[in-house]
């Protein structure tokens, strides 16, 4: 069973980004191919803990590769786009080394640019020896769209059309929407971006979510909420009451004097498990009916209430 990130750097998936840092200072000085010049070993191990840091440094990244574990999250990522972002400039400064640590390490490949903030574009930044430079395929750039789903497709996830036009023309495809996908977050189509100019892979088709309101359900982090109404008397003296879910209707008990806006929990009832994140629950808040209109005989019958002091 291959290694995953988090066994690589001997932390933990519940490890803050600070222990997550610590962690990968301390493999890169022991590994580092200044200390160790010539051991293809201690080489490989040092990109091994750079290629693991880049991932789990990076929320965006470290969520998509917990989502979608070691395979999944390779099909949606290259190597380029691993360390395309990758904050280690800071951590490389307080090493010591002398020269220009990213041309090193990198060799500044294929047009790649390397700073403070880490290393961008290009090809994989260990597809040479350290310190030298050789041209390599540059990867087509992405494309990015914003895609519209409706509530309920985010919360249970599911497949749905795309159709988007390009250089080459237009191309339908099926997209597949992860359960529990919120507003802001990113999917990454792998290899539907645009052709390389230089004969490397094609960029990628970032697709920016947004979720739609639903016109019955209201969602705060994993959990749903859902208004149910309710006639009077059964607030009063207690009942049933019918509550939608996005499973189905369920009947829940209504306990007797229930105030109106009081809720209910239905425990795993809503956004359902994903990533590091449980299952949630649906809230239904009890809004009691007041009739605007009423009969000569329930007139008679609240008045009489009223008699009695309700």
């Amino acid at each position: 069973m291959a290694e995953n990130y988090y066994d690589i750097l001997g932390v933990d998936k519940t490890a803050t980004d600070a222990e997550i840092k610590k962690a990968y200072r301390k493999l890169a000085v022991k590994y580092h191919p200044d200390k160790n010049p010539g051991d293809k070993q201690a080489e490989e191990r040092f990109k091994k803990v750079s290629e693991a840091y880049a991932v789990l440094s990076d929320p965006e990244k470290k969520q998509q590769y917990d989502q979608f574990g070691e395979s999944g999250f390779h099909q949606r990522y290259s190597q380029e786009d691993i360390f395309r972002g990758a904050d280690m400039g800071d951590i490389f400064k307080e090493f010591g080394f002398g020269g220009d640590i990213f041309s090193q390490l990198f060799g500044n490949a294929g047009g790649a640019g390397c700073g403070s903030r880490g290393c961008y574009g290009g090809g994989s930044p260990f597809q040479q020896p350290f310190g030298q430079q050789r041209q390599q395929p540059v990867k087509g750039r992405d494309y990015v769209m914003q895609l519209n789903i409706p509530l309920r497709q985010a919360v249970l996830g599911g497949e749905r059309p795309l159709s988007f036009r390009h250089e080459g023309g237009s191309e339908t495809l099926q997209v597949r929407i992860p359960a529990g996908v919120e507003s802001g977050k990113k999917l990454r189509i792998a290899g539907k971006g645009a052709a390389s100019p230089n004969g490397g892979p094609n960029g990628d088709l970032l697709l920016e979510i947004t979720v739609d309101p639903d016109p019955v359900f209201r969602r705060e982090g994993n959990d749903l909420h859902v208004q149910v109404r309710v006639p009077y008397t059964t607030a009063c003296l207690g009942g049933s009451a019918t509550v939608p879910t996005m499973e189905g209707d369920k009947r829940i008990k209504v306990p007797a004097g229930t105030g109106n806006g009081s809720k209910i929990r239905l425990r795993g009832h809503g956004v359902p498990a994903h990533g590091k994140h449980p299952k949630g629950d649906l809230y239904a808040q009890i809004m009691v009916e007041v009739p605007k209109n009423l009969s000569a005989k329930q007139k008679e019958l609240l008045e009489q209430l009223r008699e009695h002091g309700l």
